[in-house]
C-alpha cells in the first residue's frame, strides 16, 4: 500500500478531486523531460511537466505476482521530440509516472516506475511501450553454449582490445550506407561488425554496428542511423569481431580468452543414432 502525504489523502477523500497524470523520463545521455495530461504545465521534483505534447497513457496493469507490468503513452510528436524518438534517444530511458494534485503539485504520489521499451510512430503520432521493473527478470542471463563468443568485444571479459578510429561521411547513398575518408589502409571487412559511435551531426551520441566495410571506405550499416545522415557528419568506428575462434586467433591473437565452445558438436551429431558397422563374418556389430 502506498504512503500518501496526509494532505493529499484528504484531498483524495474529499470527493471532488483535481487530479492530473504526470511522466517524467530520465534518458540515458541525462536528459530529463517532464510530460503531463493535464492543460498547463506542473513543477514539481525539480521537472517542469509540459502539456503541449498531447501525451495520454494507457491503463496500467499491475499484479501482485512477478509478471511484468505494462503500460503505453501515446500523444503527438513535438518535433524535437519526434526527431529524438525516431533517434533512439529514448530507448532505454527510466520512466516515473505519477498521480499529481494539479491545484496543489506538491502533493503527488508515485505510481509506477520502469523503462521504455518499443517506441512506434506513425505520422505525428508516436506510442511507446512502459515496461515495469519486473520486465528485468524476463531477460536472459549467464553464458549460452555455443561456438560463438559471447562475451562483447574490448569487454573485460575479451581481453582483447582496439582504439576507434575517426572518420567522417564524404559520400551518402541511402539512410544506412556512404563512403566515408580516414579510412584508408584498412583490409576489407576490417570494421565489419565493429561499433561505430557518431560524434557529430544530427545522430552525436548515439551509437550503431557496421554491416560491412570495404577498403575504399564504404560503409554499411546493420540499421538506418535515428537521424539522416549529412555530407561531414564525423563518427569513430571500432575494428570488428565476428566472435569466430578463427577471428579471435588470427586477427586478435586472443585464443586463450575465447569465451565460445568451437568443438562442440552440431545439432545432426547431437541427435545421431550410433553408428554400425560391419564384422568380417557378415554380422553386425554396434
Amino acid at each position: 500500500m502506498r504512503a500518501l502525504d496526509s494532505q493529499f489523502a484528504a484531498h483524495l477523500a474529499g470527493g471532488a478531486t483535481t487530479l492530473a497524470t504526470c511522466w517524467r523520463i530520465v534518458r540515458r545521455d541525462g536528459t530529463v523531460l517532464g510530460f503531463t495530461d493535464h492543460d498547463r504545465p506542473l513543477e514539481f521534483l525539480d521537472t517542469v511537466f509540459r502539456p503541449e505534447t498531447g501525451a495520454n497513457g494507457s491503463a496500467m496493469n499491475s499484479s501482485a505476482d512477478l509478471g511484468a507490468d505494462n503500460a503505453e503513452i501515446e500523444g503527438l510528436l513535438s518535433s524535437v521530440e519526434g526527431e529524438d524518438l525516431r533517434a533512439g534517444r529514448y530507448d532505454g530511458a527510466g520512466i516515473e509516472i505519477y498521480r499529481v494534485n494539479w491545484a496543489q503539485p506538491s502533493q503527488h504520489v508515485l505510481l509506477k516506475a520502469g523503462t521504455i521499451g518499443e517506441v512506434t510512430h506513425s505520422g505525428s503520432q508516436f506510442r511507446a511501450e512502459l515496461r515495469g521493473l519486473s520486465h528485468a527478470l524476463d531477460q536472459p542471463t549467464g553464458r549460452i553454449y555455443q561456438r560463438l563468443c559471447d562475451v562483447n568485444f574490448a569487454s573485460a571479459q575479451c581481453g582483447a582490445g582496439a582504439p576507434f578510429v575517426s572518420a567522417s561521411v564524404a559520400m551518402l547513398r541511402d539512410d544506412q550506407n556512404f563512403i566515408a575518408v580516414g579510412l584508408s589502409g584498412y583490409d576489407d571487412g576490417w570494421f565489419a561488425h565493429g561499433l561505430l559511435r557518431w560524434t557529430s551531426g544530427g545522430n552525436a551520441g548515439l551509437t550503431g554496428f557496421v554491416k560491412s566495410q570495404s577498403s575504399g571506405g564504404a560503409i554499411s550499416l546493420w540499421l538506418p542511423a535515428g537521424a539522416a545522415i549529412e555530407l561531414g557528419d564525423e563518427f569513430e568506428v571500432q575494428t570488428g569481431c565476428d566472435k569466430r575462434f578463427s577471428t579471435c586467433r588470427d586477427k586478435f591473437s586472443n585464443q586463450i580468452n575465447f569465451r565460445g565452445f568451437p568443438t562442440m558438436p552440431g545439432n545432426d551429431a547431437a541427435i545421431s543414432y550410433p553408428l554400425r558397422s560391419e564384422t568380417n563374418d557378415g554380422g553386425r556389430r554396434a
